[in-house]
Parts: C-alpha cells; sequence; structure tokens
C-alpha cells in the first residue's frame, strides 16, 4: 500500500512538473511570436512607407491585405470583429488616425494606421 502512495506521489509530482514547463513554454513562444512581429513593424514604420508602398511590400511576403475600412465607422465594426482582446486599443487609434488596414501575418494580424497623407504612423498586433 506505502509503494502506491508513493507512485501516485511521484506521478503527481511530474505531471505537476510536466504542465509546469508546458505553460512557461508556451508563455515564452507567445512572447517571443509578439515580440517578431512588432520588431518587424517598428523597423517599416522608421521607413514611414505609404499606404500603397506598405500594402505591396506585404503582399510581396505573403502577408495580405484582410480589410481596408472606407471611413471610421466601418474601422471600428472592423476592430469589433478582429480585434480580439485588443479592441480598445484598435478602436481608440482608429479614431486618431485617417486610415487603417487589416493585414494578415500567419497566426497575427497587424492594424496599421496611416495619417491624412497616407503615411504609416502606428500599429496594433493581435493573436489569432
Amino acid at each position: 500500500m506505502k509503494r502506491l502512495w508513493i507512485a501516485l506521489g511521484a506521478l503527481a509530482v511530474t505531471l505537476a512538473a510536466l504542465a509546469l514547463a508546458m505553460l512557461l513554454g508556451s508563455a515564452s513562444f507567445d512572447f517571443r511570436r509578439y515580440t517578431q512581429h512588432e520588431s518587424r513593424l517598428r523597423k517599416v514604420m522608421r521607413e514611414a512607407p505609404t499606404v500603397d508602398r506598405l500594402t505591396q511590400g506585404l503582399q510581396d511576403e505573403g502577408t495580405p491585405l484582410v480589410a481596408a475600412p472606407g471611413d471610421r465607422e466601418e474601422a471600428a465594426r472592423v476592430a469589433a470583429r478582429l480585434g480580439g482582446v485588443k479592441t480598445t486599443e484598435v478602436r481608440a487609434k482608429t479614431g486618431r488616425y485617417a486610415q487603417t488596414r487589416v493585414y494578415q501575418a500567419s497566426d497575427m494580424l497587424y492594424f496599421v494606421y496611416f495619417d491624412e497623407n497616407g503615411v504609416m504612423r502606428d500599429f496594433t498586433c493581435v493573436s489569432r
């Protein structure tokens, strides 16, 4: 009977350690994924691309345009539909900038904001 309790205790400790390792691995992966996408967009933003130039460049890399809302109301609807946990941030930024474009980069959505001259000014990455 004592061996059974020892075996069950060892199994419980092993499963707890495995669950912790999986949780930490998943969190690390998500952090790395977000930082890679954000650093990519920060680097692009330094070049101050226009809407057309950014759209073409991302398209050439396999990142298609998903949505191009024509006005702020439509941008708010797109934010509500695709913004996920960052809907509030996306809505605030769409209200601040003249144009918004949404691009699909594998498992991440890029909400990119442009000023009235069509120059990239900000972005938000949203996990899918």
